[in-house]
């Protein structure tokens, strides 16, 4: 296999599966939309002034304003909303529910509903991936009135699937409406325009009064490096290149390996217990992906 093409999969799986463990090392002192502002200011910016330098065409308005609009549905309303709930979730619980991707993709994409639900096995899968949530909901849903802890579980479960419901929209709305670009100037911008967002929003979300950058531990720093330079600007650029060369059913088969990948390195690192269930959880929902994607997978 040419080592570019091993090296980007190796990215796209395993890099992308530990932002989780990464987000969770952050958290730890800088607040969620503090950390995805810079993060995602930072890497926009990195990825704009390589366009410039590459001399890519500049965007037109619609370009602009539609990405921009895209970029904080995905990553503010999608990736911030991971964030936030990361603050009471494990990153493998999280990374589980984020699995379910796909099967949103299915019930939101109206424009593809009648080659969607003329299959018998994207039904099936939509109905498994909407069986594993439930798993995930009906575990935590024990003792919320009495438990504030478990009630703030079961809110961030909420919060996630909310954040992957806006990631969805947010894709399907660049898909439909932006104008023939350059995806990497498209990248730019969607993540530029967040990072702004998160920087507006941050005073309103965040607890700023008890935090500090002097107090902001190393781990923390590293993860944010490691966030904005691997998880935002090199795997993306991957990603992209991958698309270019490789189909993109084989390409999306990152979508099996991140929630995996984030499981084992929260027990190993973050010493995150995964019980039974969460693990039958994963097993449906990959599942539920699987016949989502086997039309896909067969051509």
């Amino acid at each position: 296999m040419n080592p570019r093409i091993f090296f980007s999969f190796a990215a796209i799986y395993l890099i992308w599966g530990s932002t989780y463990l990464a987000a969770y090392f952050g958290l730890g002192s800088i607040p969620p939309y503090l950390l995805g502002a810079i993060r995602y200011a930072v890497a926009g910016l990195v990825l704009l002034i390589w366009c410039v330098a590459a001399k890519f065409p500049f965007p037109d308005k619609k370009t602009i304003s539609v990405n921009a609009v895209g970029g904080v549905l995905m990553l503010v309303g999608g990736s911030g909303s991971v964030l936030w709930a990361q603050q009471y979730l494990s990153s493998g619980l999280a990374a589980i529910l984020v699995s379910a991707l796909p099967v949103w993709f299915v019930v939101l994409d109206k424009k593809e509903w009648p080659v969607y639900f003329k299959s018998r096995l994207i039904i099936t899968g939509v109905v498994l991936g909407f069986a594993g949530i439930v798993l995930l909901f009906g575990a935590n849903l024990n003792n919320t009135v009495t438990d504030t802890s478990a009630y703030r579980k079961l809110l961030a479960i909420g919060v996630i699937i909310a954040g992957t419901i806006s990631w969805t929209i947010g894709s399907l709305y660049v898909k439909y409406n932006s104008p023939p670009h350059n995806v990497t100037v498209g990248a730019g911008i969607q993540l530029l325009a967040a990072g702004l967002i998160c920087f507006f929003i941050s005073p309103l979300l965040d607890n700023l009064q008890a935090f500090s950058f002097s107090q902001v531990s190393l781990p923390a720093w590293l993860a944010l490096a490691y966030l904005t330079v691997f998880g935002s600007v090199i795997t993306y650029m991957a990603y992209m290149y991958l698309l270019s060369v490789r189909p993109a059913a084989q390409v999306g088969t990152h979508a099996y390996v991140n929630p995996v990948i984030a499981v084992i390195l929260g027990v190993l690192f973050a010493n995150e217990v995964i019980g039974a269930l969460q693990i039958s959880a994963l097993v449906i929902i990959l599942a539920s992906v699987l016949l989502v994607n086997m039309a896909s997978y067969r051509k």
